[in-house]
């Protein structure tokens, strides 16, 4: 039960990288097993820190994250470690699966069934410019205010928060 239910006050924040990881075996639909999932690795720093292991990297799956999102009751979204696409000239997100080559409504209930999805992509052009150290909207290059805009209106949840660097100044506000 989302805590809406319980309060009209209740809020419920949810905090998201840029791009999509994961610890760990199990399904991961947009995992890059290529150069670029090195470079999001690498520049990330995505090695679990009890472990020591790389977390496995890949594009943004808002297919998923609009799922989750409604499951539980976002309010509004931090989206952290955007600096980390900085560099990259072309960005793509997930915004739907196919199974046996039909459009899915959800993403699917059976574990089996993950292996035979296939991912549909939007792609964005990168921004090829630095967001560390801007701290305002504004300020933000406009590809890289397209590409929060877009997964702000897939995922219908407002982006309050944006992670722009590994300080904890890095950050941006939006009203």
């Amino acid at each position: 039960m989302a805590p809406q239910c319980i309060g009209e006050y209740a809020r419920v924040f949810g905090v998201v990288k840029a791009y999509q990881t994961r610890v760990g075996t199990g399904p991961f639909p947009t995992e890059l097993k290529d150069v670029t999932g090195d470079l999001l690795q690498s520049i990330g720093k995505e090695v679990g820190v009890t472990t020591g292991r790389r977390r496995r990297c890949g594009w943004l799956d808002l297919f998923l994250l609009r799922r989750s999102a409604q499951i539980n009751g976002y309010t509004a979204i931090a989206l952290t470690k955007l600096d980390i696409l900085d560099t990259f000239k072309e960005i793509k997100a997930a915004v739907g699966y196919r199974l046996d080559g039909e459009p899915l409504s959800a993403p699917p209930a059976q574990a089996a069934a993950w292996d035979r999805v296939e991912v549909e992509y939007k792609v964005f052009p990168g921004w090829e410019s630095p967001t560390v150290g801007i701290r305002t909207w504004d300020d933000l290059p406009e590809k890289c205010r397209e590409y929060v805009l877009f997964i702000e209106s897939f995922i219908q949840v407002p982006i309050r928060w944006i992670g722009v660097g590994p300080d904890r100044e890095s950050l941006i506000v939006r009203e």
